[in-house]
């Protein structure tokens, strides 16, 4: 018989049962359920609701339960409806009538709501770590290959020369905004709603701010029905944990590019890649295959629960129990994303001899080649198309720029003279893009800087949290 039995005889079907049931997955809140009752039965006792016996009573019995379950010597039964009742049924066997006190004045629907914001709250953190460690990564590979030259592409077409440490720092960009999402997301994850009960709040003198305060929260929901009801939380970890398999797919995409026979930019570790049944040259990038490939699911669970939300009136309705599994999944997704490709662009190594000749092969100097006649008062227009003849000449005898002669120039024009080696050579093109965020090695140095300093106060910020 359920725990819930009275209105009705509490004895439901079997393929029922197992439909309603939550156990398979939210068991994995065990802990923070645990934590949050030992804090509630403290609640109960500094309110006078409960009497000093009794909750040290409740208070040994669930650190036993925890402790048991955590090393292993408690299984949780698959049986039981939920994480809460099998807390609940387990304390009250080993403790008695005790045991059954521990639900005063609150509800399953503020219990798991509360438990949901605190192992969130958790897993914000593990996930903001993984993310530094990435970003500094990365930024030690933009170290080291920060004067490397390599093709910058636009359309996936060769475009101007960059350096391969400024093309690194664009992905430190984009996960330090991820860093600031996550912490921004925080904050509203960092809310108490044990106390909202069923959906209208208790009759009994409750403390919720002491209650928030054990838990370590920084402030409680203020309206009853919103705190049972709020999965906004959920869906904005789901929207930062979208964003980030988006940056991770993407520097996915490109490791699969790099490492192509088409590309060999880099070259991966063999412990991150794979081989073939049956070609024996094969050296796949599955792993950022597979990041790419995971980043589709992780979208799947965002979207997921905003179908589940879109149309529930309040308050709590049974719905949203199909909130768990798609966090959860989109959690463990992307941490283990995290956690495998932290060490493969950690050991990945660059080859700047094949970044330099795509380089030259791609003519992405021709843009430094129309400025060299433009400052030299060649009309821009007139400049551009003398560059593409030029270039046109070079394919034509199988050449680059830089090997075409100095009197093959001066049939094109006379303004072209022995300056002009200097102006197209790549690390030239390269280095005199000096402007703000611009691809020279002393921005790409200003670039790192910087990106360690914001990632720093970014941590600062979630110490502070």
């Amino acid at each position: 018989m359920k725990m819930w039995a009275g209105r009705t005889d509490g004895i439901t079907d079997a393929v029922a049962d197992e439909f309603n049931s939550s156990i398979s997955f939210d068991s994995r809140m065990y802990a923070e359920d645990i934590d949050s009752s030992i804090a509630h039965a403290r609640m109960l006792e500094k309110t006078g609701i409960l009497s000093h016996e009794d909750v040290k009573k409740i208070i040994t019995g669930l650190e036993e339960i925890k402790k048991d379950l955590e090393d292993g010597k408690l299984a949780i039964d698959p049986a039981a409806e939920d994480i809460h009742m099998f807390v609940e049924q387990e304390l009250t066997k080993r403790i008695g009538d005790a045991g059954k006190k521990v639900h005063t004045a609150r509800s399953r629907n503020d219990q798991v709501a509360n438990d949901l914001h605190l192992y969130i709250r958790k897993e914000n953190r593990n996930i903001f770590h993984l993310i530094q460690q990435l970003i500094e990564v990365l930024l030690g590979q933009a170290e080291k290959n920060k004067a490397v030259i390599m093709p910058g592409y636009t359309h996936l077409q060769r475009a101007q020369p960059i350096t391969f440490g400024h093309h690194l720092c664009a992905y430190v960009m984009m996960f330090l905004r991820d860093l600031d999402r996550l912490n921004d997301a925080y904050q509203r994850t960092d809310v108490s709603v044990i106390g909202s009960c069923a959906l209208a709040g208790t009759t009994y003198p409750t403390d919720r701010l002491y209650e928030a305060q054990l838990l370590g929260f920084s402030s409680v929901g203020m309206n009853s029905m919103d705190g049972v009801s709020d999965r906004d939380f959920v869906i904005e970890t789901l929207s930062d944990l979208a964003m980030v398999m988006m940056h991770l797919s993407r520097l996915s995409e490109e490791i699969v590019l790099w490492t192509s026979w088409e590309f060999h930019f880099v070259e991966l570790d063999d412990a991150y890649t794979t081989g073939s049944s049956i070609m024996p040259q094969k050296k796949n990038s599955d792993m950022a295959e597979l990041t790419r490939g995971k980043t589709g699911r992780v979208y799947g669970d965002l979207m997921a629960l905003l179908t589940v939300m879109k149309g529930l009136p309040l308050a709590y309705n049974k719905d949203m129990q199909e909130d768990k599994q798609p966090v959860f999944d989109a959690i463990d997704q992307v941490k283990m994303c995290l956690q495998v490709n932290i060490p493969m662009l950690k050991t990945m190594k660059a080859i700047p001899e094949n970044m330099h000749r795509a380089a030259q092969k791609g003519f992405i100097n021709a843009t430094d080649l129309a400025d060299y006649l433009t400052k030299k008062g060649m009309p821009f227009r007139d400049a551009y198309k003398t560059a593409g003849k030029l270039v046109h000449l070079c394919l034509a005898r199988d050449c680059v720029l830089e090997e075409l002669p100095l009197e093959e120039y001066r049939k094109y024009s006379d303004l072209f003279d022995e300056d002009l080696y200097r102006a197209i050579a790549l690390s030239e093109c390269v280095n005199k893009r000096t402007s703000l965020g611009g691809t020279a090695v002393s921005q790409v140095e200003n670039e790192i800087s910087r990106a360690e300093k914001k990632l720093k106060e970014l941590s600062d910020e979630e110490s502070i949290h």
